[in-house]
This record gives structure tokens, sequence and C-alpha cells, in this order.
């Protein structure tokens, strides 16, 4: 009885610290997550065409980026960001949530300092006058030129909110050496001089917290105490030196039994083979509560909402549990799937960051045995509906030939990330390339022209008098004028050309497979087309073509459309030049 209550506590001691890792782990995911996915807001801001512009000006326009605020809240997972605009002094020009400026801020911010300086992107956690938080700072570039920076925080108190979905409490604290510092704390909450960086704080725990001395806590491992799974994660500044920790407590009662059961199985199991070796009669008994056990096992499997699939490499899958039909309703049974397919990987879709049938001459699943340290995604087209998975595979007999798959579905995650992958490079105005897209998109076509010997052109044109129909009408009718002439133009582009907006009245269009001449057909066609048009206002435009010459960079073909879009400005206006 001993050593049974003896192997319990052992067994709990040791869910209990894979429970905590588990927390640890997941912590840093949805922080790494959302700095990533702040650093795409934040390249979708810096490449608006007229921030330059509004920041040169010290012309800021507050509603604009409010109304933006208002969109990320209703229409995202951020439901509170800041939006911090500074000129390349590190002078503050627009503060979202504070209507002071004029304040430069490079003393309290090394994470600025090293954006000025090495003009890259840069994700960090810091603490500034008003709170600790997680930022994702940009360069705003004129050419090579530093023109501003801007800034998109976020909190802590959406991630500790998602927390509570799995029964996790929270408290963010930074070290008490930046009280001074924090002349506007956000929450007003603190722990002795140790500020609380997150809303959602429940008093309880920081009382707790006080009671028994918060430093105890300020570590990466993991404590049991007064019926909680306490266990910390350390907040990192751009120099890697602790600033703050994020403290997560979850009640030993909410660690589910399943874990439990399926250690206890586990080590049942070990003694069955061992007791086999020794007593026939005792290897019977054991059998039968095998058998028994087995049933309960599977029941649990299938309360899982992750798809768990047994797959053997010679007769494919054999068994699957209740989830694999959530997705795969078409067919009622695992015979009647197999039928028709020969595995799931029969509806993977080949797109890159996820796994192919076959990568790098490895089946899918002996690649991700092979490679247990990366994170696998899965993307799957079932019915109309696309879906994604993170996915991990393990062997499960001494043959090497039985595996067990878990897929956990990361729809949601995967959905909203491509999301702002997709803003990052799209102009907000026009719902065309920007200049980043253009970048990577002239890279490709010039890299294929290169290898296979295709042609490839690239027309590069420009709103005449674009500044005097803004002067006369206004700006909004400036944004109706590029926005109904960018749809104009796009109407007359086949499915694979480009077409991105790389400045204010600035187009340029790459033409893969596509002579100069057919190229300055385009053009004029174009040119014509937007001069009798009139929709809006009357406009026309200027146009530069140029052909790819071999072994010509991305920097040379674009100067040389540059300098056919100058010539057909010089020469009147409302022409194409081709060069």
């Amino acid at each position: 009885m001993d050593m049974l209550k003896s192997n319990k506590t052992a067994l709990e001691q040791s869910i209990y610290k894979e429970t905590a890792f588990s927390m640890h782990k997941r912590i840093q995911s949805m922080i790494l997550d959302k700095q990533k996915s702040a650093v795409a807001i934040a390249l979708s801001i810096a490449n608006s065409g007229s921030l330059i512009q509004n920041i040169e000006n010290r012309t800021i326009l507050k509603e604009n980026y409010d109304a933006l605020i208002k969109n990320f809240k209703d229409n995202t997972l951020y439901k509170n960001i800041w939006i911090h605009i500074l000129d390349r002094n590190a002078i503050s020009l627009y503060r979202s949530w504070s209507d002071k400026k004029g304040d430069n801020i490079l003393k309290i911010r090394r994470d600025i300092l090293e954006v000025i300086l090495s003009k890259k992107v840069v994700h960090s956690i810091s603490i500034g006058m008003y709170n600790m938080s997680m930022k994702a700072i940009v360069p705003v570039m004129k050419g090579s030129e530093l023109v501003g920076i801007i800034e998109v925080i976020s909190h802590f108190n959406s991630i500790a909110k998602n927390l509570k979905k799995f029964k996790i409490d929270s408290v963010v604290v930074s070290e008490k050496e930046y009280k001074s510092q924090l002349k506007y704390p956000f929450t007003g909450l603190f722990i002795d001089d140790y500020y609380v960086a997150n809303f959602n704080a429940k008093p309880s725990l920081m009382k707790y917290l006080k009671d028994n001395s918060i430093r105890n806590y300020f570590n990466d491992s993991f404590k049991i105490e007064n019926g909680f799974v306490i266990s910390s994660h350390t907040l990192l500044d751009i120099r890697n030196k602790p600033i703050g920790y994020f403290i997560m407590f979850k009640k030993t009662d909410d660690i589910s039994n399943v874990d439990l059961d399926f250690f206890t199985f586990k080590w049942f199991m070990i003694g069955v083979i061992l007791f086999m070796s020794i007593v026939i009669f005792i290897s019977v008994i054991l059998f039968y509560i095998y058998i028994r056990d087995k049933k309960y096992y599977e029941k649990i499997i299938d309360t899982s909402n992750n798809i768990i699939i047994i797959n053997d490499t010679e007769e494919g899958i054999r068994e699957v549990n209740r989830t694999f039909f959530r997705y795969f309703d078409m067919y009622i049974t695992l015979k009647e799937f197999k039928l028709n397919h020969s595995g799931i990987c029969d509806f993977f879709t080949e797109d890159s960051g996820y796994l192919k049938k076959e990568n790098n001459g490895v089946r899918w699943i002996e690649y991700m045995v092979q490679h247990t340290n990366d994170n696998h995604k899965i993307k799957m087209k079932i019915g109309a509906d696309y879906y994604y998975f993170s996915a991990s595979a393990s062997v499960v007999n001494d043959k090497n030939n039985l595996y067990a798959i878990i897929m956990s579905d990361i729809t949601k995650q995967e959905k909203y990330k491509n999301e702002l992958e997709r803003l990052s490079i799209t102009d907000t105005l026009t719902d065309i390339g920007n200049r980043r897209f253009f970048q990577q998109k002239i890279d490709e076509e010039l890299a294929r022209a290169k290898r296979y010997g295709e042609a490839l052109s690239l027309i590069i044109c420009d709103v005449d008098y674009f500044k005097n129909v803004n002067d006369k009408y206004g700006h909004n009718v400036g944004d109706e004028v590029l926005i109904e002439y960018t749809k104009l133009i796009s109407s007359n582009l086949r499915i694979n050309d480009v077409f991105c907006r790389v400045g204010g009245e600035e187009f340029i269009m790459i033409l893969p497979h596509t002579k100069k001449d057919a190229a300055y057909k385009l053009a004029e066609k174009i040119r014509h087309d937007i001069e009798v048009s009139k929709k809006v206002v009357s406009i026309t435009m200027s146009f530069g073509v140029v052909e790819y010459i071999n072994a010509e960079d991305s920097e040379a073909i674009f100067k040389r459309a540059d300098k056919a879009l100058y010539m057909a400005k010089n020469s009147g206006r409302n022409i194409v030049v081709v060069l």
C-alpha cells in the first residue's frame, strides 16, 4: 500500500512537472506569436504611402489611426493595441493612448535606439513611462533614408485572458527598479514596488505573492503550493536582461486525471511485460486486465479534441478516434474511408511551410519521427474547406512499423496569421501589392527569367499633376482617383501579372513572359483608357517601359524603368517611353 501511494505521489509530481513545462512553453509561444503579428501590423502601416509625408510634415491625423485601431479591435484578436509614431530622432509625434507628444524617449528606450542605428525591424519587451508591454518597432524609410519610426504596442492582458481558457490565472510584473520610470502606470497596480502589467490579475493571487515574498517566484522553474502549480516565465528586454516575470497559477484540482490514468496505464503495461517472463498464470490474468484498461483508454482517446491516428507502414491506418470523423464527416467508418483513400495525405495541400506526402524523399510520417524537435504543420483541403493542423508522430512498437499521429487544429490561428501576412504586403488604400510585395516578386521573376531565359518586362506609371488633384479637390477625392484607376489598370492585366503601388501616386507592373513591344502596346492601351475614362475626375498618366536584360538585378531594372518614366514626364506627360 505504501509503495502504491509512493508511486502515485511520484506520478502526480511527474504530471505537475509536465503541466508546469507545458504552461511555460505555452506562454513562450503566445508571446512570440503576438510579437510576430504586431510586426506584421507595424509593417503594413509603415508601407502606407501617406505616412512618410505625415512624419516629414509632422501632421499625424489622429482620427485616421483611431479608426485603424478600432478596425483591429472589431475584426481581429487585438482588442487593445497602441500605436506610437516618432521622427528619426525619436521625438514622439503621436501616441494613440495619450495626447502627450514632443518628448524624446531615447534615454529610457534602448530598443528604439537599436532601430535607429540598424534601420531594421525589432520586436521586444520593454518598459516606458506608461506600461511594460510588447513592442513591434519598424523603421519608416524613404529610399535608404530613415524618416521615422512606427511602433505597435500590445499588452499582456489578452494573453492572460486567453490563458484563462486553459484554467490558468496569471500575474505579470516588472522589476521594481523600473517603478520610477513608470510615471503614468497604465494599470495602477503594484505588489510592493513591483508593477503589475495586466488588469485581470486576481487580487487574491497578488496578495498571495506579496505575503510569500514575490521574489521567490522570479525564476523559470515551478512550485507546488497551496493547491496550485505555479510556473514563472522570465521576460527579457532587447539585451536579454530580465525586466519582468509572467507568473502563472493552475489549480492542481483542474489538472485532468486523464494524464494520471495514462501514466498508470503505461507503468502497468511495463509490469505486464516483466511478469510475463516469470509466471504464465499471472500473464493471463494481467492480459484480461489489459483488455479492460484498453477499452477505458480508448474512451479517453475519443474524448480528445485532437485527431489521433494509429498508422501501420504496410496496412495504412489501423485506428482513429471519433474526432477524425468530425473532419472527414463524409465517411461513417474507417473501412469506408480506406476504400476511397490511401491515407489522409491524399488531402494534403502542398504549400510552402507545410508537410508534403514526401519531404526530401522521406514519407511524411517518418519525416516527423526523424525531426521530432521541429514544429510540423499540415494544410488539408477537405471538401470545400481548408484546415490547418499542428502535427507530431511517434513510434509505438519495437518493429518501427506502427506510429501514433496526433493532429491539433490550428485553423483559426493560421488563417489569422496568413491574413496579417497578407496585410503586410498589401497597400491599404488600393488593395494591391505594396513596395515590399513588389520587391519580393521582382526578385522571384528575375530569378525565373535568368534561369529559363524567359522574357520579362516592367511598366512603371505615375499620375500626372496629382498634387493639383489633391489641392483642388482634397485628399479624399485624390484617394478615390487612385482606387478607381487602380481598378481600371487591373482589368487590363493577366492573372500572372503583378501590380503594385510603390509610392504616393506611382504604380508598377511586372509582366512575365512579355517582350517590351507587347509591354508597350499594353501601356499605350492603359494610357488611352485612362485618358478617356474621366471617372471621379479627369486625369492622365505617364509610362516607362523596359525589358529585362540578362544578369540585370532588381535595382538596375527599376532604375531603367524609372528613367523611362522621367523621360515621359519631361516630354510633356501622358505618353509612353520605352528604353
